[in-house]
């Protein structure tokens, strides 16, 4: 009974994700929804903040060949985003910039993660971009609008910089990561690939009032029968940038994650 279900599931999936998409495309339309697209290669006069993240790393038991995959589909979302800007009220997202990834434009199978299992599909790695972003937003003015993470953890960490459950996922086009811009002033997304490295910036017109600042609490692994679980929260620190004082201390995100190693 229950693989004639999953059969059944499994029949249906490409109908519901027409479905979603279709429904996405449907409230972007209705709630207006004012997208970043314009794009300068000038960059901005303030840094606000830059990261990098390995490109080519170890998961688990997958083949190395999808992480250089994973470096063409980079190179391919890149573009759109490189040099865009969010002016007041506009919003970030990822597939509003890059579209669908397909064969047909050159992508190539990568690494995804779907339904608590590790896949290989078109396109696949391009969450590493979205969690390069997302890190970056948090230390900037942006208000997070969207952004999904996995239920699951899937690899060992291997050399891991960021803090477990900081990153994001996606999907096209209904898992995106969105990012709006409340301020009167206009930031800026630089993306570039280095040859070791996935690079970014956020930028500004000018420096903000305050500073943000990404913390890890409470990172521990906890079982619950035969599965183990990873957890943490992660807070984000307003600090006064005239007087060093804090102003503001939220918690971001709660984490619970099935271990799946």
């Amino acid at each position: 009974m229950h693989s004639l279900i999953r059969k059944i599931r499994t029949a249906l999936r490409p109908l519901r994700i027409r479905q979603l998409r279709w429904a996405r495309r449907w409230n972007d339309w209705r709630d207006h929804v004012h997208f970043a697209k314009h794009q300068s290669l000038t960059p901005l006069s303030v840094r606000l903040h830059r990261h990098q993240s390995l490109l080519l790393r170890k998961l688990g038991h997958t083949d190395p060949q999808l992480q250089h995959n994973k470096i063409v589909n980079l190179s391919l979302a890149i573009p759109p985003l490189h040099g865009l800007l969010i002016r007041p009220g506009e919003t970030l997202s990822i597939w509003s910039r890059v579209g669908q990834p397909t064969a047909k434009k050159g992508y190539l199978d990568g690494v995804q993660l779907s339904q608590g299992r590790v896949i290989v599909g078109v396109g696949g790695g391009l969450c590493q971009l979205a969690n390069l972003i997302h890190w970056m937003a948090l230390h900037t003015p942006l208000d997070l609008v969207e952004r999904h993470h996995h239920s699951f953890d899937p690899f060992p960490d291997e050399g891991r910089v960021l803090p477990f459950g900081s990153g994001a996922s996606l999907f096209y086009n209904y898992i995106d990561l969105r990012f709006r811009n409340p301020t009167n002033q206009n930031l800026q997304l630089l993306i570039w690939l280095s040859d070791t490295h996935l690079c970014g910036e956020i930028r500004a017109d000018h420096l903000p009032p305050l500073a943000y600042h990404i913390l890890e609490q409470d990172h521990h692994f906890e079982e619950q029968g035969d599965d183990l679980y990873r957890c943490n929260t992660i807070w984000q620190r307003q600090v006064d940038r005239q007087n060093g004082q804090t102003v503001a201390t939220r918690q971001l995100y709660h984490n619970r994650s099935r271990v799946m190693y």
